[in-house]
């Protein structure tokens, strides 16, 4: 029997639930709640939770489950696994595709955290190789019999050196083992490595996927039998992406290859002013025709050649913090693919652990400075690191 409640309880009933018939909004409501209510009985619950499949924010999201839908289209998968940072998404592949005495075989020049996730996993069986994937016969040879996982990035970072996806793919497949390839570098604005034959692809929404600085998330894109494995071991480690930061980077991802194309442009732009700058000793940049994968990037790439670039400069402390400081559009964050323009300084950010004699292996100078391009006019970033380098000259 209905009857009036108290001020106590009608606080927490009033406004509840929206009343009347709603039409469809234009934009996907953020759903902030922690869990979704189910039927009225235990049968109705039953019945509810089979068909609506939302019951706990960690479990499903319909923000979260919108951008795993748009992003598993951008990439060209059936199904999507987004997670709360990219090294979330990482992990959480490696340790749904691997089992204790399984081998990874990854590419030797990787996010230098990717590096230690590795070690990391070491501790539980896994064991990891790791070999240089320009050298497509040196990877050939480094598959074991146990190998079920090949790992790389499109683009290595920071030294931009670029791995055929499609070579490594046949590798992959002819020993039974998953090709797992990291495209925050490119996004699928560049390239879908699926199309080329990688079984997951990675990304760290984090960077151009979001493209504003906002948010940290990352995703697996896979076939629905491989992103349904790994979703149920994401639950158990809860690293499930927030539906404020799955509605901003869904909200972002409508622009990309908007933003993308004109940072492609820039960073095209930029890397040729630099090659042709006096005082820069090299530049990494795959649209450059110097570039020792320049022929397999465009073979590969369906637009541009990425918007991330790094250059050596001479290793002279003094100078280079002087040139820091003089630079006033590009600003130093630990962080790329944002709408502004930023520099790394990889022995001091992504490759800070890996001991000094690998990274000068890897091609990691004390002088090398990467750049994530924006979308700054490409004339006002061309002329503010050309009067910032001038500090060589004094």
């Amino acid at each position: 029997m209905e009857r009036n409640m108290n001020r106590g309880t009608e606080i927490i009933m009033q406004g509840a639930e929206v009343k009347g018939t709603l039409s469809t909004p234009e934009v996907l409501p953020i759903y902030l709640t922690t869990a979704f209510r189910g039927g009225a009985d235990l049968d109705e619950l039953n019945e509810y939770y089979a068909v609506k499949g939302y019951t706990y924010n960690r479990i499903r999201n319909p923000n979260r489950n919108a951008l795993a839908e748009l992003v598993s289209y951008l990439e060209g998968g059936e199904a999507s696994m987004i997670c709360s940072s990219g090294m979330g998404a990482i992990t959480t592949t490696l340790l749904s595709l691997a089992d204790a005495g399984d081998h990874i075989l990854a590419n030797s020049n990787l996010y230098g955290e990717t590096l230690e996730i590795l070690d990391v996993i070491k501790r539980y069986g896994i064991e990891s190789t790791c070999v240089d994937f320009t050298d497509v016969d040196a990877v050939r040879k480094a598959v074991q019999a146990n190998t079920k996982i090949i790992y790389t990035e499109v683009i290595s970072n920071p030294t931009m050196a670029v791995v055929d996806v499609e070579a490594v793919a046949r590798i992959a497949h002819d020993c039974g083992a998953k090709l797992v390839v990291d495209n925050t570098f490119t996004t699928s604005t560049v390239i879908k490595p699926i199309d080329f034959g990688a079984d997951v692809t990675i990304n760290s929404l984090t960077k151009f996927m979001n493209g504003h600085s906002d948010i940290v998330g990352g995703s697996a894109t896979a076939s629905k039998d491989i992103v349904d494995k790994a979703c149920k071991l994401q639950a158990l480690l809860g690293c499930t992406l927030d539906p404020f930061s799955s509605y901003l980077c869904e909200r972002s991802l409508r622009t990309l290859d908007l933003r993308m194309e004109r940072q492609l442009k820039n960073a095209e732009a930029l890397a040729k002013a630099l090659d042709e700058h006096p005082r820069v000793l090299k530049v990494n940049h795959p649209s450059l025709p110097t570039h020792p994968q320049h022929d397999i990037a465009k073979r590969l790439f369906a637009k541009g050649y990425g918007a991330m670039l790094s250059f050596e400069m001479p290793e002279d402390r003094e100078k280079i913090n002087a040139f820091m400081r003089r630079l006033h559009i590009a600003k130093y964050a630990m962080t790329l693919g944002g709408y502004a323009t930023t520099l790394s300084y990889p022995i001091l950010s992504s490759h800070a652990s890996v001991p000094r004699d690998i990274r000068l292996k890897m091609g990691i100078t004390d002088g090398l400075m990467r750049v994530s391009v924006g979308l700054e006019d490409a004339q006002d970033l061309i002329a503010d690191f050309t009067q910032a380098l001038s500090v060589f000259e004094e």
